[in-house]
């Protein structure tokens, strides 16, 4: 663990030209951006709980399952890059309200939906629809607060969206017998258009006459800005692991942790409801003691690579023991998982930082593309990996725990990786000139 113990420098200072918001407007624009994750949060988790009635209703396959779950990702993934620039030109209220509308019309189009395709297509709208809940949020607050308060403003939003993913769980699981999956699908439809009212009339709109350099840009302005991004080696250093360690673990809490419980633990629908509740309570926790630890990480000197490296350590030698034990009691582990993930949610705005602040949406967004690629790929082949080993004479829940022993193999990989290359953060201007 000798290079996770490395300090790294930190990224460039973060400069601002306003005074940083306090009081009732500081926790008004928090409770808005707040609200947005949670439905964000609460329809990326949703799929855990309602996949038994999927399977059931549609006759869906493990393949084709990992596939609707992953085309909200997909639509996530998609939405990346041009996110940046929209974030950047326009500004975050705009931006997050729009989205949410083109949310809506996803849930709705999911909700109406009598087979796979059109099930699909809903599902990609959904992802393309949230995609900017986060990163809208973190843009306008590297406008609105102060550099000291970014990582615990970053682990208090992961908070708000662990509340949605509890929402996701317990509290759908007993709605369903009432209003049907399709139901709370309609449902989320209204909130995500409450949602975008509320951005669009309740933010301030200063950060978008803040955002006229960037407007001017032209398209050689704007593609040179993504250009430093992505060759960026201090990106690439913890992107490996975003793209490799971290999706997977948002693509098991969002879909596969729900059939785990079922297939490979024998937990009832409604047992692995509250065990996915569990989770999420513990992950929601977890966040709110990452926001109090963040600083004091920060005084002692601890580096990201550090704590992520031992996060990542610990998530490694979980997800071997998940894959080992498989009596009832063995969903606790799960609670393991969802402590230690916490410390990827450090890596994002500590790299995004490192970049002029002309470039914060298309930082954030460039990270993003990584971890919601990677979460699509994964989400996606470890159905498919379940399936060819149950095609290969496997039981169900033996190929559920093989796929998760390959998959310790590839994170320790992924931590290899990142452990190994020392490299650090590139020292940026802060100024639309070195965008380009």
């Amino acid at each position: 663990m000798k290079a996770a113990t490395d300090a790294q420098p930190g990224p460039a200072p973060m400069t601002t030209t306003h005074t940083p918001v306090a009081g009732s407007l500081a926790i008004r624009i928090f409770a808005l951006f707040g609200f947005a994750y949670l439905l964000s949060y609460g329809l990326r988790s949703v799929s855990a709980v309602i996949a038994p009635m999927l399977i059931s209703d549609l006759g869906l396959s493990h393949a084709q399952l990992g596939s609707l779950g992953s085309a909200y990702f997909l639509g996530f993934a998609a939405m990346q890059l041009p996110l940046g620039v929209l974030l950047d030109r326009f500004g975050a209220r705009r931006t997050d309200a729009a989205l949410l509308l083109v949310a809506a019309c996803g849930t709705t189009l999911f909700a109406l939906a009598d087979g796979f395709a059109l099930l699909w297509i809903g599902r990609a709208l959904v992802g393309a629809g949230v995609s900017a809940c986060l990163m809208a949020a973190f843009t306008g607050f590297r406008h609105w607060y102060t550099e000291a308060r970014q990582p615990q403003l970053a682990a208090w939003m992961l908070v708000v969206g662990s509340l949605g993913a509890l929402i996701a769980t317990v509290p759908v699981q007993r709605a369903l017998p009432a209003i049907g999956w399709r139901g709370v699908f309609l449902v989320a439809s209204l909130l995500l258009v409450a949602g975008a009212i509320a951005l669009w009339w309740g933010l301030p709109r200063d950060q978008e006459r803040a955002n006229t350099s960037a407007r001017g840009e032209s398209l050689g302005d704007t593609l040179g800005g993504y250009r430093l991004i992505f060759t960026d080696r201090y990106f690439w250093r913890f992107g490996v692991l975003a793209v490799v360690v971290h999706s997977n673990f948002i693509s098991l809490q969002s879909l596969w942790a729900g059939p785990w419980f079922v297939e490979v633990l024998r937990l009832s629908p409604e047992r692995s409801a509250q065990a996915l509740f569990a989770f999420n309570l513990v992950l929601m926790f977890s966040f709110l003691t990452l926001g109090w630890l963040a600083p004091r990480f920060t005084r002692r000197g601890w580096s990201v690579a550090r704590v992520v490296g031992f996060g990542t350590l610990g998530l490694i030698a979980i997800e071997a023991m998940i894959a080992l034990l498989t009596m009832t009691s063995a969903w606790l582990l799960w609670l393991g998982l969802a402590i230690v993930s916490t410390c990827f949610t450090l890596v994002q705005t500590h790299v995004g930082l490192s970049f002029p602040a002309a470039l914060t949406g298309r930082a954030f967004t460039a990270f993003n593309l990584l971890i919601f690629a990677g979460i699509f790929v994964n989400q996606w082949l470890f159905g498919v990996v379940v399936d060819a080993y149950r095609s290969s004479g496997f039981t169900t829940p033996e190929a559920f725990r093989a796929t998760m022993a390959s998959l310790v193999v590839l994170h320790l990989a992924a931590l290899g990786v990142m452990l190994g290359w020392r490299v650090g953060p590139a020292r940026v201007g802060d100024a639309t000139a070195d965008a380009t």
